[in-house]
C-alpha cells in the first residue's frame, strides 16, 4: 500500500514541478508566479524529485515481482 501512495505522490509531484517550472519560465502566464526565476527552479527541483519517486517505486515493484 505504501507504494501506491509514493507512487501517486511522485505523480503529482512531477505535474506540479512542470506546472511551476513553465510558469517560472514564463510560457504560462496570469499568475503572480509568472516569470519568476526561484518558481522555475523550485518547479524543476519538484519536477526531478517527483520523477525519482516514480523511478524508485517503479523498481521496486517490479523487483519484487
Amino acid at each position: 500500500m505504501k507504494r501506491w501512495v509514493l507512487l501517486v505522490v511522485g505523480v503529482v509531484l512531477a505535474l506540479i514541478g512542470v506546472l511551476w517550472t513553465l510558469q517560472g519560465s514564463n510560457i504560462i502566464t496570469g499568475s503572480g508566479m509568472s516569470g519568476q526565476r526561484q518558481w522555475f527552479l523550485i518547479g524543476l527541483i519538484a519536477l526531478v524529485v517527483g520523477i525519482g519517486l516514480v523511478i524508485s517505486q517503479a523498481r521496486r515493484k517490479t523487483e519484487r515481482s
